[in-house]
């Protein structure tokens, strides 16, 4: 286990935190600030500790250049609101040279009495995503102690989340990015059973690992959304013009023999909403998968799939969702999804089940539907839970102090 800002003595010291602020923005508002308050608990840990915060984040994708567009004033702006003391944004060119050509920024962040300072985004710098050494050692000059609770960048090599930690120690994780790792890698080494695994979205190619990694270990898999057409063409089946990935089809046939070889319960839906026109919803009916015509596409599950899967939930103990299983963001197609986000929050009300959501457009949906206080955890990370999902150390987990 990584040490985390508990094991740290914050009092009088600098911190450099890296943070996960890429929130959405819209001519310049926040659209959506659940990351910002997501990070509130750690900073306000370290500054009841005694410690001043030098706070970095990445924004959208620059490719490394500066740009009006991604810059993180307006987030300085909700921060400050949010966490009720002022937040000093901090716009310095990290690469600004002095003496002997060397970085002139560190004394003056270090000097700056500001107890709250927000960097401009870190991803401004090419060096940043490359890993760069000499930027490592820079950023690692901007503080005494070096905290990391981005986890939804915890799978990237990069500078503030992996190479810093060469050069300032201690480097420790923040209480987000211990309460990610305490549900996604514990609850997923010792589940309690009945154990289910819900997976939708457009695409089977980014669920195999986890498929893979948790096959043998749950005891249902629910597949919903675009990738349960791949399954089902894989077996033969007419999909209309549902999406599939064509390239998948031996490997879904691979995971629907090992399923039924180990035990597992393996679920696709039994009915669906199909359209023959996505924008205008122009045709939409309910039919099997057998029903399909070739001018049409499935963009839901059915009522009958949805009664039936409420009921597999029902009795299961630990459930893992990533991906919604219907296409939510159109209040039409968006019934499956809703009803399980519902579910969810009905269960871990009642404790009866442990729910783990991952995935942005999971977690987007269960924000939607209101239910995200409700769940037992809805995880920032999208590649990073996947990724710990599939069994793979984090380079930002691993650069940490353990």
């Amino acid at each position: 286990m990584v040490k985390t800002v508990r094991d740290v003595n914050f009092n009088g010291k600098k911190v450099f935190i890296r943070v996960d602020f890429n929130v959405p923005l819209k001519n310049g508002i926040v659209q959506d600030d659940t990351r910002i308050v997501k990070a509130i608990p750690t900073l306000k840990y370290i500054l009841d500790n005694g410690g001043k915060l030098v706070i970095v984040s990445h924004l959208g994708r620059p490719k490394g250049k500066k740009s009006a567009e991604f810059s993180l004033k307006p987030v300085a702006e909700v921060l400050q609101n949010l966490i009720g003391e002022k937040v000093y944004f901090c716009d310095y060119d990290l690469l600004e040279t002095g003496v002997a050509g060397k970085s002139s920024v560190a004394d003056k962040i270090l000097k700056m009495d500001e107890k709250i300072m927000l960097l401009e985004n870190i991803r401004f710098y090419p060096q940043e995503k490359k890993n760069d050494p000499e930027f490592s050692a820079i950023l690692g000059s901007l503080g005494e102690i070096y905290v990391n609770d981005a986890f939804g960048t915890a799978h990237r090599a990069h500078a503030s989340t992996c190479g810093i930690a060469e050069y300032l120690k201690p480097a420790v994780a923040g209480l987000l990015m211990e309460k990610e790792v305490e549900y996604l890698i514990r609850t997923l080494k010792s589940p309690a059973k009945p154990f289910t695994l819900i997976l939708g979205g457009a695409k089977v190619s980014s669920k195999i690992g986890v498929i893979e990694h948790l096959i043998d270990k749950v005891d249902n898999i629910i597949i919903g959304g675009g990738m349960s057409y791949t399954f089902f063409k894989s077996m033969g089946l007419n999909i209309g013009k549902s999406l599939c990935e064509e390239e998948k089809l031996t490997v879904a046939r691979d995971i629907l023999e090992k399923a039924d070889s180990l035990g597992v319960n393996f679920y696709l839906p039994k009915d669906h909403l199909v359209v023959k026109d996505f924008a205008s919803g122009d045709g939409n009916r309910i039919c099997l998968v057998e029903e399909i015509e070739n001018d049409e596409m499935g963009v839901d599950i059915g009522p009958k799939t949805l009664n039936d899967l409420l009921k597999v939930l029902d009795e299961s103990k630990t459930i893992v969702w990533n991906g919604p299983v219907g296409v939510f963001e159109t209040e039409m197609y968006s019934k499956g999804t809703k009803g399980f986000a519902k579910k969810m929050a009905e269960l871990c009300d009642s404790k009866s089940a442990v729910v783990i959501v991952g995935g942005g457009d999971t977690a987007s949906a269960v924000n939607k539907y209101n239910v995200a206080e409700k769940i037992s955890h809805v995880s920032t990370g999208g590649g990073a839970s996947l990724e710990l999902m599939e069994g793979k150390e984090l380079p930002g987990l691993a650069a940490l102090d353990k």
